[in-house]
């Protein structure tokens, strides 16, 4: 990593990117657009963007107030995507990340749990605890009340934390709260899922824009355009990154059973130890499939991943609704 030293270097945290230019935030509070200086080079990360919201960075200042950051500290953790479909290269999408939160909803639109799974499964490699927080609750009705049951059964019994609130009705919002306060928190979920209501919710202050049409019955329009990160009134910082795809997991693939925390905690008993849980004999995976310990969606779910079908249905856009 390149590193160039400055008698008046300062230190702050980069809360937005827009590619050249970069927010950077200082402990007073005080934010200074910076560019970087130099080439910053990331071992074993070919990236197209060396430096991202959350990096810890120092910087020195120029006569114009602007800063030119010259070196990133150590990050704790970061989370990366496929830059392209077609291409070997990463975009960093944060770094420093205490938590990863995934909005979801059974309806206006359905996040379909490959979708979900995939995420969990990113989240899992980069060694960054996950929840999912289910939104519009309030539409949930009859059939519906029984489908929510169910995909909570699904999550809650490989581990995950749930949260059930309504953002347009300002319901629940208190765990949500509890759930954020004091932490970096990165937010994601499909466009119309109601995500940009949902910080507003907890946080009226920051005033986030909704897409033009309703993304509460109809599928919302992007509105951020680049990642950011957002301080909370009540302790905290929220990342709102725009355009993050479902991430390739070619990467992933010899250790994916490992990023499935129910299949994790079976998989030692299975006969061999380069079991695929596939088709090998005595595989205790799919006997807990069998038997109704692991839910048959997530292991469907495993085997697709696995199988590397990148081009399924379920590649969907996340956005900042």
């Amino acid at each position: 990593m390149a590193s160039t030293e400055n008698p008046d270097k300062q230190n702050g945290v980069v809360t937005k990117s827009t590619g050249s230019w970069y927010t950077v935030r200082e402990p007073d509070g005080n934010a200074v657009q910076c560019k970087i200086k130099g080439t910053f080079r990331i071992k074993g990360i070919d990236s197209t963007n060396p430096v991202t919201v959350g990096d810890r960075v120092s910087f020195s200042q120029e006569q114009d107030g602007t800063g030119v950051i010259h070196n990133i500290e150590k990050r704790d953790n970061y989370i990366i995507r496929r830059a392209t479909k077609l291409s070997k290269r990463t975009h960093i999408i944060a770094a420093n990340i205490d938590q990863a939160l995934l909005v979801v909803t059974l309806q206006e639109p359905e996040t379909p749990k490959m979708f979900i799974d995939r995420f969990l499964v990113t989240a899992e490699a980069y060694h960054i605890p996950a929840a999912i927080i289910v939104n519009k609750t309030d539409l949930y009705t009859g059939k519906r009340k029984e489908e929510l049951a169910e995909f909570k059964a699904i999550y809650k019994s490989a581990g995950y934390r749930l949260l059930e609130v309504s953002a347009v009705k300002n319901e629940n919002s208190e765990p949500l709260v509890k759930l954020l306060k004091d932490k970096n928190s990165l937010i994601a979920g499909l466009s119309g899922v109601g995500k940009s209501t949902l910080i507003n919710m907890v946080d009226e202050r920051l005033e986030l824009k909704v897409g033009e049409i309703s993304d509460y019955h109809k599928t919302g329009k992007h509105t951020t355009t680049f990642a950011e990160m957002h301080e909370l009134s009540f302790g905290g910082f929220i990342i709102d990154t725009p355009g993050i795809r479902s991430f390739g997991l070619a990467d992933l693939k010899e250790e994916l059973a490992h990023r499935f925390p129910e299949i994790r905690r079976v998989m030692d008993d299975c006969e061999f130890n380069n079991c695929l849980h596939i088709n090998e004999p005595k595989c205790a995976v799919r006997v807990a499939v069998d038997n109704g310990i692991i839910p048959q969606s997530r292991y469907n779910n495993y085997v697709q991943m696995l199988e590397g079908d990148e081009d399924d249905p379920y590649r969907h856009n996340i956005h900042s609704k």
